[in-house]
């Protein structure tokens, strides 16, 4: 008889897994076919690559279920109650497979790769994410067609249970075969890891060679990277001595001549400007959106205006692929730590932060967001670096015109702006606020009647109305007494898209900086490579403030003849230095890979490791690690460690 043992249940519903993971990632493959650079051997390998990771997952998943297979007494199994378990069982586990699927596609279509870190962030806010899933697409229709086809995949397995259910096994037997399955996942465990994925140097095929449910316990497992453990490393009291040679201005000081801090006097020339300064941080605004950064015409009309009248910087870079990365770089200074973002970390108060550094000098800091602070830790991040934080909470009804789950619509937020900016000039206090839009974000739903194209269009949408909003806060912005006073940044927080067919496409990290002051800055171009964690230190420089600086990113307009520029890019698990045209690409297990970037065609060819900027990489990801694991970026204690022996 085929079916002679009860553990042949496990059996139907690992078929059915892989059956259904083939489907999902036959459907993914054709989504990004010529993106993925198909041959038959690639795409035999992914299908190969990936059955065994839907292999590796179910025998994860499956304990439990041996368990209970195991120690369940031969009467039970054999009764009505067990058989109507059996086929709930059955029929919840194909509804959620086919559930995945879905949510896998849709995560795919939006990010370019599997489940990972942003998967783990979503379940943490649910109210966020369902109401972003329950506007943006039609959700009863999709479950009740994921029901009717989990009926008919169940209906076509039942009979198969049902023999099953027939099979009597004696204790030892089953006892026998229980251990056999269970010694699979630790087996796997020691053996498998999700490094079996890099089938190809394309990024697309890699992420079809996995599983969408192991990649997601593997980003949650790997939430946050200790630097020393798992990526290259040198030695670091001489990576922290030439850092500090990389980090400092022509004209800084350093507070301890010797020494690994990089704690430092930035001494300015001239005399101070007391300018208030807001920073628009742009949600998704990728540079290729702006025709004046090379864009298609019409589509930011206002900011492109705002351009030509800007210090416009045209080789920035975003830090990583989320909003807290990129608000981290901005506010911090430091670049990317592998793992989750440090605004997410227990104990990431009291840094020598940009806030700080303006709040010594007597002005009001805002953290100032659309949407509610409890997401992503960014209230607790910001009160506890300086700001005083205006959530969504913050507003009253009479100043919400249109909300989404999100937040408030961009126009609401920088109505309040203009509030708390006048609020500070009535006190005679100079201000610094960090503004964070929202409205550019999947279901990209805004008022009616102010873009050509409608809400719920798509992010071509989104981004008309970002501008739009922009264009009117400028309009209002000038007219108000403390305009002429203030210098003005515009900023995204990372780019639209962030996969691509390399590790680390670094177009997808391009993104607009505009610098806007008519009565203070001269209009003109900087294109300098630069990165997030510049920002502040070149917006300082603007001021010509003189401040006690623990800041690694350095003033753009003026970076030094001796230091080469660079950008610090980042996934959550991968660090990446680009320097000129060389990309250094650090990984877990030690990696480090070079390679050639050419901007003009977008592409990567693999280089010698040999190359010396892969040293520069060590130095500068292992020396931020150093700063932050020894808190000699904090505004109190444990300032001057001693490097380890």
């Amino acid at each position: 008889m085929f079916f002679k043992s009860r553990f042949y249940v496990l059996n139907i519903h690992l078929a059915v897994l892989v059956a259904l993971s083939a489907g999902v990632r036959t459907v993914l493959l054709l989504s990004v076919w010529r993106l993925s650079d198909p041959t038959p051997l690639l795409v035999l390998e992914e299908y190969l690559v990936g059955l065994l990771f839907d292999c590796v997952t179910f025998s994860y998943a499956a304990v439990p279920f041996i368990l209970y297979l195991m120690f369940v007494p031969e009467r039970s199994f054999a009764g009505r109650a067990n058989r109507y378990a059996v086929y709930a069982g059955t029929l919840i586990t194909i509804y959620l497979l086919l559930f995945d699927g879905v949510a896998e596609y849709v995560f795919f279509r939006e990010f370019g790769v599997r489940f990972n870190f942003i998967a783990i962030d979503y379940l943490i806010y649910t109210r966020e994410v369902i109401g972003n899933i329950w506007e943006s697409y039609r959700i009863t229709p999709i479950l009740l067609a994921i029901a009717a086809v989990a009926a008919g995949i169940f209906a076509a397995v039942k009979p198969s249970l049902d023999r099953i259910l027939r099979v009597a096994d004696v204790r030892g037997q089953r006892l026998r075969h229980g251990l056999v399955y269970l010694s699979l996942p630790a087996v796997v465990f020691l053996l498998v890891g999700q490094e079996f994925t890099n089938i190809s140097s394309n990024q697309y095929a890699n992420e079809l060679a996995g599983n969408g449910i192991y990649d997601l316990f593997a980003a949650f497992r790997n939430s946050e990277l200790d630097y020393d453990r798992f990526y290259p490393t040198g030695d670091v009291r001489a990576s922290m001595r030439r850092l500090r040679q990389y980090v400092a201005g022509p004209h800084d000081r350093f507070v301890h001549a010797e020494g690994e801090d990089i704690e430092r006097q930035v001494r300015p020339i001239g005399s101070e400007k007391r300018l208030n300064v807001i920073v628009i941080v742009e949600e998704s605004l990728s540079a290729e959106y702006l025709h004046s950064y090379g864009g298609p015409a019409g589509l930011t009309p206002n900011l492109d205006r705002l351009s030509a009248k800007s210090l416009r910087f045209t080789r920035m870079y975003a830090a990583g692929t989320r909003t807290v990365r990129g608000l981290e770089a901005i506010t911090l200074s430091q670049p990317p730590l592998p793992g989750t973002a440090v605004i997410k970390r227990p104990d990431n108060s009291g840094f020598s932060s940009w806030g700080s550094v303006m709040r010594t000098k007597g002005y009001d800091t805002r953290f100032i967001y659309a949407g509610y602070g409890y997401f992503d830790n960014l209230a607790a991040f910001f009160a506890g670096n300086g700001f005083e934080v205006v959530d969504r909470a913050d507003f009253s009804s009479e100043e919400i015109s249109f909300t989404n789950i999100w937040g408030v619509c961009d126009e609401d937020l920088f109505r309040r702006v203009i509030r708390e900016s006048t609020r500070s000039y009535e006190r005679r206090k100079p201000f610094f606020s960090i503004v964070m839009t929202t409205s550019n974000h999947r279901p990209y739903t805004y008022p009616e009647g102010r873009v050509s194209i409608p809400p719920k269009a798509g992010r071509g949408g989104g981004v008309q109305y970002a501008d739009y909003s922009v264009g009117r806060f400028f309009d209002q912005a000038r007219q108000q007494p403390w305009f002429n006073d203030t210098i003005f940044v515009v900023v995204a927080d990372h780019c639209a898209a962030a996969a691509g067919k390399i590790e680390i496409p670094v177009e997808h990290y391009e993104i607009p900086l505009l610098v806007y002051a008519p009565m203070h800055i001269k209009p003109g171009t900087v294109d300098v490579i630069g990165s997030q964690i510049d920002i502040a230190p070149t917006v300082l420089g603007l001021l010509n403030m003189g401040y006690t600086s623990r800041f690694m990113g350095r003033d753009l307009r003026a970076p030094g003849a001796h230091v080469p520029p660079r950008a610090f890019l980042s996934t959550y698990q991968k660090l990446a230095l680009l320097e000129g045209d060389a990309l250094v690409v650090l990984g877990p297990n030690k990696q480090a890979q070079a390679y050639r970037y050419s901007r003009k065609e977008r592409s990567l060819r693999l280089s010698d490791t040999a190359d010396p900027v892969v040293a520069d990489a060590l130095m500068y990801y292992q020396g931020a690690n150093y700063i932050y694991t020894h808190r000699l970026n904090r505004e109190q204690e444990g300032k001057y460690a001693a490097a380890p022996q």
